[in-house]
């Protein structure tokens, strides 16, 4: 008997430590799977190609000793500043790529785990090419074709001064609407959920019916931290009634030291107290990792030469979509020759595809004339695999750059000089405001951003980052901390996301003045997701809910809510994470 309980007795911390060592063996392989990805990745890389060549190169110098081969390599490596280089394509290797993979697991499960997700995005991809397929019947319109070379000519001619032309686009029709995909996310339903189990009644308030994990407030206090009261935050202690030396000035010197030492993750730390104006630039480019070395800028040339040669069907859904949203805003209608010039070039762009690695959504293919269903002579349409939607082109109003020897603001009035310029670049584009001296490097900063942000606001997935999530993080904030006035709009047939989904789709791009966009997003590249824009979201609601408990009908709440351009992001999200009560 004493014999069985001792054997019973020492089987427990047996098994405690078998559990132990095989997890840490699972973390090892993963790790290990981990590092063979990336390694696998930047192998390819003209990164690889010129840190190769630089090695090679020191070898002929008279510090570097045979005996000592290895560490004066690596010493010089790291003195030269490469070193750090690729430890930031490392980095942003981390963010961007798939999680290890099992053996067994097949890749459309990485891309999305969860069937019923797949199902609905496959579904509605097929939506959108029918709705494409359809208008380039309906107005023999050809998905693409060569230009004639008169019009290459012409086109080359007014690159800089495309929108100073007003073609006919009546008949181009958006292949779809905000309003059209939040109505896909509504339906959407896990087959194997039973909803009768939900403990809170409060569940059944909201458009979305999907069990996700999305965090709550005690939860978001803790993953952001430093927007806490007591720390110091861009967009709150910079204010003209608070002094300098209290919290700015010693900021920005910090700011300057992390730009100098280029470190993409001191970088990304830093942004989360927001991005100085004269260094917002060089740190989100350093978060990025983008680049704009000889390389790039010829990439973008190459692209350039094939908005010039080819024409595409989605060309006119971009020219239209500028006309009809940025080039009405009176911040961002002067620049509208180069949001067309980056969405075109954009969507000439096949590195975009690589993206689709990771995204839940697939890129569309059309048929080369004469040969529909051989897979063989399948392409992918348009080029880079994104089909604009209806306010595609806000994206690209968060690129505020400087060009030289372009148009420059003085005073609300434009002059031909020398010139620090605004950019607004499309609805994907738009929440990002930059300051560069290149094209190439604007659309860089823009590629980037898409491939790791954007996509995820059009894609429908389980992603903690993804729409879906944000939609439903939005409604369960609202329906915990302001239950009488979600309850109230939902009776009177105002339901609040039907109001904020405008909102979240664009990221706010659209919606808030230039400044107070480019503080948003300096959290949201700070911490490396989108969920601070449901965050804020709520938070709007919560700054309105006075007037919106007065309001008796949807078209009333909308009026209380159109206008979101005098509002103050960061106190509004400061106050809604950390000044409500639980």
């Amino acid at each position: 008997m004493l014999l069985a309980y001792k054997t019973s007795n020492r089987a427990v911390p047996d098994a405690k430590l078998n559990a132990k060592l095989t997890r840490r063996m699972d973390e090892g392989t993963e790790l290990s799977l981990t590092i063979a990805q990336i390694v696998q990745r930047l192998k390819g890389s003209h990164l690889h190609s010129q840190i190769e060549r630089q090695a090679k190169e020191c070898l002929h110098q008279p510090e570097i000793k045979l005996e000592s081969l290895k560490e004066d390599v690596r010493s010089f490596l790291k003195t030269s500043g490469w070193e750090r280089k690729l430890q930031n394509a490392v980095y942003r290797e981390l963010h961007v790529q798939l999680p290890p993979r099992h053996p067994a697991a097949p890749p459309e499960h990485l891309k999305e785990p969860l069937a019923y997700m797949r199902k609905a995005q496959a579904s509605w991809e097929k939506r959108v090419l029918k709705s494409l397929n359809s208008m380039s019947t309906e107005l023999e319109v050809p998905l693409a074709r060569m230009r004639p070379a008169v019009e290459q000519k012409e086109l080359t001619n007014k690159w800089n001064e495309m929108g100073t032309d007003e073609p006919d686009l009546s008949r181009f029709r958006p292949v779809y609407a905000p309003k059209d995909f939040l109505e896909v996310l509504i339906s959407l339903r896990n087959p194997n959920h039973n909803s009768s189990e939900d403990v809170s009644v409060r569940s059944h308030w909201g458009l979305i019916q999907v069990p996700l994990n999305v965090r709550d407030i005690p939860q978001l206090r803790r993953a952001y931290s430093e927007l806490n009261l007591t720390t110091g935050q861009l967009g709150i202690d910079d204010h003209a009634h608070i002094h300098p030396d209290l919290f700015e000035n010693e900021y920005v010197q910090i700011g300057k030291k992390v730009v100098l030492e280029q470190d993409s993750a001191a970088a990304q730390q830093y942004s989360r107290q927001g991005c100085p104006t004269g260094l917002r630039a060089d740190l989100w480019a350093l978060i990025l990792n983008s680049t704009n070395q000889p390389q790039d800028v010829m990439h973008y040339e190459q692209l350039t030469a094939g908005v010039i040669q080819h024409d595409l069907l989605v060309d006119n859904l971009i020219y239209k979509d500028v006309k009809l949203t940025a080039s009405n805003d009176d911040y961002y209608f002067v620049f509208e020759d180069f949001l067309y010039q980056v969405l075109l070039c954009f969507s000439r762009d096949t590195a975009v595809l690589d993206h689709f690695k990771y995204n839940s959504a697939t890129p569309p293919k059309s048929y080369i004339q004469g040969k529909v269903g051989e897979e063989e002579c399948a392409v992918v349409y348009p080029p880079n695999g994104v089909i604009p939607f209806h306010g595609f082109s806000m994206y690209g109003e968060f690129i505020l750059l400087t060009f030289s020897s372009h148009n420059k603001l003085v005073g609300g009035t434009l002059q031909k000089q020398d010139l620090t310029l605004c950019v607004c670049v499309c609805s994907t584009v738009a929440p990002l405001c930059f300051l560069y001296n290149e094209p190439s490097k604007l659309y860089s900063v823009f590629r980037e951003m898409y491939i790791r942000y954007f996509f995820r606001l059009h894609s429908i997935s389980s992603s903690p980052s993804g729409i879906v999530s944000l939609c439903l993080q939005f409604e369960r904030l609202l329906q915990t901390h302001l239950p009488q006035l979600f309850y109230h709009l939902r009776q009177i047939g105002a339901q609040p996301l039907r109001i904020a989904f405008k909102w979240m789709v664009r990221a706010f791009s659209g919606y808030l003045s230039t400044d107070q966009l480019l503080l948003l997003w300096d959290r949201i590249l700070g911490y490396d997701s989108l969920e601070v824009v449901a965050v804020l979201a709520a938070a709007v609601f919560a700054f309105r809910a006075e007037n919106l408990m007065e309001v008796t009908s949807l078209a009333s709440a909308e009026a209380v809510l159109a206008d979101l351009s005098t509002l103050k992001v960061m106190p509004l999200i400061q106050i809604f994470l950390f000044a409500t009560a639980i």
